[in-house]
């Protein structure tokens, strides 16, 4: 998720929609609510919840320049991936 200034969360989730509309509403205090970021600008699927988590600790590990190149590999524009659902 990101917000319009381009500030990054990174978590998990088993159903991508719902969460994204949750972050959306503000249901989650915090960082995410705090930060607006509500437009998912990449994502990954896994069929096992302990990969995705792994791969988020990857991720959280990272620096932001690596964190911007993942997402602008396949999102330059970082249009918001969710436009249009529900």
């Amino acid at each position: 998720m990101a917000s319009r200034s381009r500030t990054l969360y990174c978590g998990v989730t088993s159903d991508i929609e719902v969460r994204v509309k949750q972050h959306r509403n503000g249901r989650f205090g915090g960082f995410t609510s705090h930060y607006r970021c509500t437009r998912l600008v990449w994502f990954e699927r896994f069929g096992f919840i302990e990969d995705a988590i792994d791969r988020e600790k990857e991720i959280k590990g990272w620096r932001r320049e690596k964190e911007i190149a993942l997402i602008e590999e396949t999102n330059p524009t970082w249009e918001d991936l969710s436009e249009g659902w529900g």
